[in-house]
C-alpha cells in the first residue's frame, strides 16, 4: 500500500539542501513536492495544501542537531502531522450494550458483507465475544446466502427471515433472539447501492433509529479513490456514524482515502481490510500508518502479529530441541503454519524498516511454501525426525511425490541443515552470554 506516494516522498525529502538551519527557501521546493505527492495520491486539494502549510511553518527556523540532517528533521515533522491528518491515535470500537450492536452501512461492491464476517470474527477472536450477524440486505440476488457462507467460515451465528422484506423487523428479530441466547455482540448487515439515492438513505436511517446501535460503521473500498471520501460525507450527514472501515487498502497505490476522510468527515478510520482472507483485518494505527508511509516500517504490528501465533510451551520445547540438535521437518512444518497464520509474506516484510522499498519489485505469492510443504509432506514421519536418512532413492521418490525434482530436494535438505548448524551456534552463544554473566556477578570477579 502507498508504494506510489512512499516513493514520491522519498523524492522530496532528498532536494532539502542546506546545513545547521530548515529556511523558507531550501523548504519552499520540497513543500511544492510533498503537495504534488498528496495530490496525486488522491488526497483533497485543500487538505494537502493545508498540510504543508503546516509542516512548512513547524519547520521553519528549527535548528538541526548535529547528528540530525535538514531532511531528517523535515520527514520527522511529516510523520508527526501525518499522524495527525490520519486521527493520531487508534480508536477503539464501542462493545456497549446487551447485546452491543453494530451496524454496517455503505455501498454495493465496498466489501460490506465480507467485511461484516471479518470483523465478526476479529470480534470472536481477540476480544472474545459471542457474535452473531444479521442479514438485511433484502434486495441484492444471493446476499443472504453470502452472509451465511462468510459466517460458516468464521464459525458465528447468522439471522435470516428470507420472506420478510423489512429490514428494521428483522434487526429487531435478531437482536431479541441474541438476548435471549446470550450472544453479546450483533452485527447488522444492511443493503447498499450502486450509489447514494434517497432510498437507501432513508432505509438505513430507519434502521438506525430502530435498533439504536452501540456502532454504526460505514465501509467503504479505498481504491475509490476521492469518491471515497465524498460518499463518506453524504453518509456522515444522513447517520452520522461513527467509525470508517477502510476496504482494499492493500491494492490502493494511492491512498488518498485515507489521508482524507478524517479531516472531511471528522471520524475516525477504525478498521482497515488488508487482503481476501477473512483474518484481513486490522485495527487502524495513524502513527504506524505514517511509519509505513515515509518507509520506517511498522514493527509494533509485526510483533503484535507474532504475538497473537506465539505459544510459550511450543516455544520451550523447540528450544530444548534446538539446544539437542534435535529440531526436524515436523517443526519446521509447524513454524511455516504460524508465518503463515501471520498474514499475506509481502506484507509483513514491508513492515520491517526499509524493507517495503526493496520489496517493491517483488512479487511474493501467498503460497510461497507451496513447494517446500509439499516436498515435506512427501515425506515419511521417519524422514522428517530424521531428514540425514534421506539419500538418493528417498529424494527421488519425494521429488516425484511433491511434484518438485530432485535438485529441489536437495536445496532444502541443505538449507535445513545450515538452519539448523546456526540455531545450535545462536544456541551455544546464549549459553555462553548467560555463562559469562554468572562469572561476572561472581565475588572477586574483575570488573569488566
Amino acid at each position: 500500500m502507498f508504494e506510489s506516494l512512499s516513493e514520491k516522498l522519498e523524492k522530496s525529502f532528498k532536494m532539502l539542501k542546506g546545513q545547521g538551519q530548515i529556511t523558507e527557501i531550501n523548504v519552499a521546493e520540497t513543500m511544492k513536492e510533498i503537495r504534488r505527492s498528496l495530490l496525486d495520491a488522491d488526497v483533497n486539494y485543500k487538505i494537502a495544501k493545508d498540510f504543508t502549510d503546516t509542516v512548512k511553518e513547524t519547520a521553519l527556523g528549527q535548528n538541526v542537531l548535529t547528528a540530525v540532517s535538514p531532511g531528517q528533521l523535515l520527514v520527522k515533522i511529516t510523520r508527526d502531522e501525518l499522524a495527525k491528518l490520519m486521527g493520531g491515535e487508534a480508536e477503539d470500537i464501542d462493545l456497549s450494550g446487551k447485546p452491543a450492536v453494530i451496524l454496517m452501512a455503505g455501498l454495493q461492491g465496498s466489501g460490506k458483507t465480507t467485511h461484516t464476517g471479518k470483523l465478526a470474527q476479529f470480534l470472536k477472536n481477540k476480544r472474545g465475544r459471542q457474535v452473531m450477524v444479521v442479514a438485511c440486505d433484502v434486495y441484492r440476488p444471493a446476499a443472504i446466502d453470502q452472509l451465511e457462507v462468510v459466517a460458516g467460515q468464521v464459525g458465528v451465528e447468522v439471522y435470516t427471515e428470507r420472506e420478510n422484506k423489512n429490514p428494521v423487523e428483522i434487526a429487531k428479530n435478531a437482536i431479541k433472539l441474541a438476548q435471549s441466547k446470550g450472544i453479546n455482540t450483533v452485527i447488522v448487515d444492511t443493503a447498499g447501492r450502486l450509489a447514494v439515492d434517497e432510498q437507501m438513505m432513508d432505509e438505513i436511517e430507519a434502521i438506525k433509529k430502530g435498533i439504536n446501535p452501540s456502532e454504526t460503521l460505514f465501509v467503504v473500498d479505498a481504491m475509490t479513490g476521492q469518491d471515497a471520501v465524498n460518499t463518506a460525507k453524504a453518509f456522515n450527514e444522513r447517520i452520522n456514524f461513527n467509525g470508517v472501515i477502510l476496504t482494499k487498502l492493500d491494492g490502493d497505490t494511492r491512498g488518498g482515502a485515507a489521508l482524507s476522510i478524517r479531516t472531511v468527515v471528522d471520524k475516525p478510520i477504525k478498521f482497515v481490510g488488508l487482503g481476501e482472507k477473512m483474518d484481513a483485518l486490522d485495527v487502524f494505527h495513524p502513527d504506524r500508518m505514517a511509519d509505513r508511509i515515509l518507509g520506517m516500517g511498522d514493527i509494533v504490528s509485526l510483533v503484535e502479529k507474532a504475538q497473537e501465533q506465539y505459544d510459550e510451551e511450543e516455544a520451550k520445547r523447540l528450544q530444548k530441541k534446538i539446544a539437542k540438535n534435535k529440531f526436524d521437518f515436523n517443526d519446521f512444518l509447524g513454524q511455516i503454519q504460524q508465518i503463515k497464520k501471520m498474514g499475506n509474506i509481502k506484507d509483513l516484510a514491508g513492515m520491517i524498516p526499509g524493507m517495503g522499498k526493496a520489496m517493491k519489485d517483488v512479487d511474493i505469492d501467498d503460497d510461497a511454501f507451496k513447494g517446500i510443504e509439499a516436498i515435506i509432506r512427501s515425506m515419511t514421519n521417519e524422514e522428517r525426525e530424521n531428514p540425514h536418512i534421506i539419500k538418493g532413492s528417498r529424494r527421488q521418490r519425494i521429488a516425484s511425490g511433491s511434484g518438485t525434482t530432485v535438485n529441489d530436494v536437495n536445496k532444502l535438505l541443505k538449507q535445513f541443515e545450515d538452519m539448523r548448524k546456526m540455531m545450535r551456534i545462536m544456541n551455544d552463544k546464549s549459553k555462553m552470554s548467560q555463562m559469562m554473566r554468572a562469572m561476572k556477578n561472581m565475588p572477586g570477579a574483575p570488573r569488566g
